[in-house]
């Protein structure tokens, strides 16, 4: 692996994880400006094949990402975070990091309920999300999105940083 895609990748996961515990925002401009260097940046090194490999990694980050967000259970900044991951270490490192990042994202999750003393109606919530989606559909829960206020939430951008760093490692 390229020591600059090593430390850049590195500085922006966790720069936007500790922005997103602060605020429960990941700014455009950190992420936008990432994305577009490693499109450049993999076209540079590697022309037109490295481009398409950051291409597909970008695709990766969208089509699940961008489910979750058409759910409005992810902020679009966790999705232009991946997006931005996936233009420097490309499709198959992303795939890897997005396994480990659900799993780091559940784990987070339980311990979330634990702390915040909510684990039975976080429970209830999941048990409603499985069990409510095949009436449901493919639309978002009426009251488990980011836009209600009183909806339970946590920030992603932790479990990004984790499954992408985890990811340089496999």
């Amino acid at each position: 692996m390229n020591s600059i895609v090593w430390w850049s990748t590195l500085s922006l996961v966790v720069t936007a994880a500790v922005t997103d515990v602060r605020s429960r925002r990941i700014p455009n401009g950190l992420v936008i400006p990432f994305l577009a260097a490693g499109l450049i940046f993999a076209l540079e090194r590697l022309g037109l094949s490295g481009l398409t490999n950051s291409l597909e990694g970008i695709a990766l980050a969208i089509v699940p990402l961008g489910a979750l967000c058409w759910l409005r259970a992810m902020g679009m900044g966790d999705l232009k975070l991946c997006a931005a991951v996936g233009a420097w270490v490309g499709v198959e490192q992303l795939g890897v990091a997005l396994v480990v990042t659900a799993v780091a994202g559940g784990v987070m999750a339980i311990l979330w309920a634990v702390l915040h003393a909510e684990v039975g109606s976080s429970i209830d919530g999941a048990s409603d999300l499985v069990f409510g989606f095949p009436a449901r559909g493919f639309r978002p829960h009426s009251t488990l999105t980011l836009d209600n206020p009183r909806a339970r939430t946590m920030p992603w951008a932790p479990a990004i940083a984790i499954g992408t760093i985890f990811s340089f490692f496999c």
